[in-house]
């Protein structure tokens, strides 16, 4: 059959090209899959699967979870010091194999797990391995001892002032830290995943009543220590995500009956928002 193209010869050239362009952008923006692998304690380790699923409603073709390591309470070197017969993220990283290397940090820093996990990855994949910590929001909310809470249903009654000023303090040594391994490795390779500084938004917009179905902090965990709860969770692993591929997961679809669409939507924007406004995550917004 003979194709006949348009009489209006360059209108139809042009009008090619902004298809040709605008589907090259559009796929331009889902990135290729990565090879993660996942260190942390109980407020990071549910992170591994909630990223599957966003990374799949992204539609990201070849993303990996490589493996996960988690010890509850941890600090980084904890991890590091695991027996080698046990160890799967020294296996991991030596393999040379691993594009994306998480950790999650105690409130104890420096911590010189980090700094270990660092130069063992950059031996075996100097020019692609990127490190993240997670900076998580604060156990038992603060560290001044009278404000600490000892139930749940004290967090209704907690400031934002006082959770911001703990999140900054802690916040504060990880960064001196992180600066001081990308000074000395001569560029940037490790970086802070702010999740945090976005739980605090979200409980000030929960006390401010902007959050669809939350009326009280305390819905938000599930004990005083500050184990999450499924937005919290569904937050974390948001940022997680942004900060792994450096894209907004704002708009994406994701199954499950715990968190509504509506909320879906406000903590894939607050997320967005938190990690690709703070320096130290790598993200950089566009334009």
């Amino acid at each position: 059959m003979k194709t006949i193209l348009p009489s209006h010869g360059p209108f139809w050239l042009a009008s090619l090209a902004f298809l040709v362009l605008t589907t090259c952008a559009t796929a331009a923006e889902v990135p290729a899959g990565l090879r993660i692998f996942y260190t942390g304690h109980s407020f990071h380790m549910f992170v591994p699967g909630q990223i599957d699923v966003i990374a799949k409603a992204a539609g990201i073709q070849g993303h990996r979870q490589v493996g996960a390591q988690g010890i509850g309470g941890s600090r980084v070197i904890q991890h590091w010091d695991l027996a080698d017969d046990k160890n799967k993220a020294k296996q991991a990283l030596k393999t040379g194999e691993v594009d994306v290397f998480t950790m999650a940090a105690h409130l104890a820093i420096p911590d010189d797990g980090i700094t270990k996990f660092t130069e063992l990855g950059l031996m075996h994949n100097p020019n692609h391995l990127r490190l993240l910590v997670q900076a998580s929001w604060y156990p038992f909310d603060v560290a001044t001892a009278d404000k600490k809470i000892r139930e749940n249903s004290q967090r209704n009654e907690m400031k934002i002032a006082d959770l911001q000023a703990a999140i900054d303090e802690w916040r504060v040594k990880l960064e001196a830290q992180v600066d001081a391994l990308n000074n000395e490795h001569k560029r940037k390779t490790v970086f802070i995943v702010p999740v945090g500084d976005a739980v605090v938004k979200l409980r000030g917009m929960v006390i401010e009543g902007a959050f669809p179905g939350i009326k009280t902090q305390s819905e938000l965990f599930t004990d005083p220590i500050g184990h999450a709860g499924p937005q919290v969770q569904a937050l974390a692993s948001y940022c997680n995500y942004v900060a792994i591929y450096r894209i907004s997961p704002v708009g994406l679809k994701i199954p499950g009956k715990s968190v509504t669409p509506e909320q879906h939507e406000i903590l894939q924007k607050l997320a967005w928002d938190t990690v690709s406004g703070y320096s130290h995550s790598g993200v950089v917004a566009a334009p």
